[in-house]
């Protein structure tokens, strides 16, 4: 147990207010320090976090993620996986298109989120939702 993070269990955290976008940012950089990840790898992951909770909470009406340590058994990383009910998107390609927002935004949220981390999968339709996890190993 690091800080009080249980690095042993999955840390879940709900997505409904700009101030659990806050708490997902600071659950994931003790997460990051306790898997011993660089200082640029911690600020990386955290962006990452920061603009996919953003996302979940503007764009898929809330949810909720779950940051795991994970080990490949070469190295120590962080996943984090977010998931909401919403519409979906309806254009991945478009989605990803550096500059393409729905929003007010500058555009680089998940295309941004992508470039910053190691492992991007993203699962999506009018449905079920998002799903997207995300990986970054230390180095």
């Amino acid at each position: 147990m690091t800080a009080g993070i249980d690095l042993g269990h999955p840390q879940a955290q709900a997505i409904r207010s700009d101030e659990d976008v806050v708490r997902v940012r600071q659950l994931v950089r003790a997460v990051a320090v306790a898997v011993k990840l660089s200082l640029v790898d911690q600020t990386k992951v955290v962006t990452a976090a920061s603009e996919l909770a953003r996302n979940t909470l503007v764009y898929g009406g809330g949810g909720t993620v779950e940051v795991t340590t994970v080990d490949n058994g070469r190295r120590r990383g962080v996943q984090i996986v977010f998931v909401d009910s919403g519409p979906g998107i309806a254009d991945l390609d478009l989605a990803f298109t550096d500059g393409y927002t729905t929003g007010g935004g500058l555009g680089l949220g998940l295309s941004g989120a992508r470039r910053l981390v190691d492992e991007f999968q993203i699962e999506t339709s009018a449905e079920t939702g998002t799903r997207i996890t995300v990986t970054k190993w230390s180095r």
